[in-house]
This record gives C-alpha cells, sequence and structure tokens, in this order.
C-alpha cells in the first residue's frame, strides 16, 4: 500500500450497494433472499471501516426511484430495513458508532420510521464512527430541496442574493457537516452514480468491482482503500 499522505487520509468512503438481486438471482433464491444476504454484507463492511479508520460510511439503501419497485418487494424492504435496525442497533450502539440517515424518510413507513427514529436517537452521543444510511434519497430532490430552502430564505429576508455561494449552498443539504467521501464504491460492475450524492461526490475517487454487493468483504474494502492512495488527487489543478 503506498505511504498513506496525511492531505490524503480517508475519513469518508460513500457506496452504491448494488446487486443484490443478481446475486439471488445467480443462487436460484428469491429477491428478498439476496436483500437479506445483502443486510449481512452490511454488517460487515461497518465493521470494516471502523477497524480501518473511516469515521464516516454513507451506504446508498433505499433510492427515491426504488419506490417505483413492486409492492412486494418494496413492503419487504421496508420489514428487512426494520429488522435490520432492530437486530443490530445494540451492536452499533456498542461499537459507538452513531446512525445517521439522508433522505425523504417521511415517506418510510410509519413503523419502519420509528424503529430508525430511535436507533438514531439511542446513538446520537457515539463518536467511534458514523453509519449514514441513505433511504428514499434522491440527489436531484436533495439539491432541489436545498435551493427551495435558499429561495424561501431569500424571501424573508434571512439571507441575501449575493450572499449565495457554494458554501451557503452546501449547508442547506441534508447532511451538511458530514464531509463529502473521499471514495465512492459501487459493487457489481456497474459504471453509473444513479442519483447518489450528486453534489457531493464531485472530487470523490471512484472504485468500481464486479463484485455483487452480498459477496463484498473487508479484503475487497482493503482493496479499494489501498487504490485510492495509490491514486493522485489534483482536484482540477496540475
Amino acid at each position: 500500500m503506498v505511504q498513506n499522505e496525511p492531505e490524503k487520509k480517508i475519513r469518508h468512503i460513500a457506496i452504491i450497494m448494488d446487486g443484490n438481486k443478481r446475486w439471488a438471482k445467480k443462487h436460484h433464491l428469491p429477491t428478498l433472499k439476496g436483500h437479506s444476504e445483502g443486510a449481512k454484507t452490511v454488517q460487515k463492511i461497518m465493521k470494516a471501516a471502523k477497524a480501518f479508520g473511516i469515521e464516516y460510511i454513507t451506504l446508498y439503501a433505499f433510492s427515491t426511484e426504488n419506490w417505483k419497485r413492486s409492492k412486494r418487494e418494496v413492503e419487504g424492504l421496508m420489514s428487512l430495513l426494520k429488522y435490520f435496525i432492530n437486530v443490530n442497533v445494540d451492536e452499533i450502539n456498542n461499537e459507538g458508532i452513531r446512525l445517521r440517515t439522508v433522505g425523504k424518510i417521511e415517506m418510510l413507513p410509519d413503523k419502519t420510521r420509528k424503529v430508525l427514529l430511535d436507533a438514531i436517537e439511542k446513538t446520537k452521543n457515539n463518536r467511534e464512527g458514523n453509519l449514514i444510511l441513505a433511504l428514499s434519497y434522491g440527489g436531484r430532490a436533495e439539491i432541489a430541496d436545498a435551493a427551495k430552502k435558499i429561495a424561501s430564505d431569500t424571501f424573508d429576508g434571512k439571507i441575501k442574493v449575493d450572499e449565495i455561494d457554494e458554501k451557503l449552498f452546501r449547508s442547506y443539504l441534508y447532511a451538511p457537516d458530514i464531509p463529502d467521501p473521499d471514495l465512492l464504491i459501487r459493487t457489481s460492475g456497474e459504471f453509473r452514480i444513479s442519483n447518489f450524492l450528486l453534489w457531493q461526490i464531485s472530487y470523490s475517487e471512484i472504485w468500481i468491482t464486479d463484485t455483487l454487493w452480498p459477496d463484498f468483504s473487508k479484503d475487497e474494502l482493503k482493496t479499494a482503500i489501498d487504490a485510492f492512495y495509490s491514486r493522485k488527487r489534483r482536484y482540477g489543478g496540475r
């Protein structure tokens, strides 16, 4: 591994967890079994990220577009999310990890949202790491919501038009205190960002693997991290 340069230290990894359905099909299993195996991978990668000293890990768990899936699959995913949190919240808390979300969680079913909010409250004072679940999330929606809030505050006289710049705009995003991802990982080999953290990944390094999410491992996460440290980040400069 290339020597870790202080200015290149990874603080935040974002992951597009792709391939659950293909994993299930490959193993001749129901779609929800693929999602269930994917949930187990979340637990493993959460621990691995902490072991590697990663402060923030954001997982694309459910997009705004995912609501278009079949009613059965959506209901299964919501039940699985509720089950995952119930089963893992104590371990997340014991690991000192803070659970957070970005997205329109008001769209989640009441029972699922309550379990999620209870877990967020339970872990809010933890400082050993941050697990951020992007739920009912879309990057375009986040930017549009920020623009609407800025327009409203401008109309109300809270800010002036000439005060609007990138720094102010960022402060209106869903979680402005979270640093931008240093590294974006996508599993299953697709070369798309799928409306994920469009503002935040402007200068993120991108690493893509053909591995399906349920098969993604600690070793492969380390490979992605090593690849990050082998690159020279220029941020548009020479």
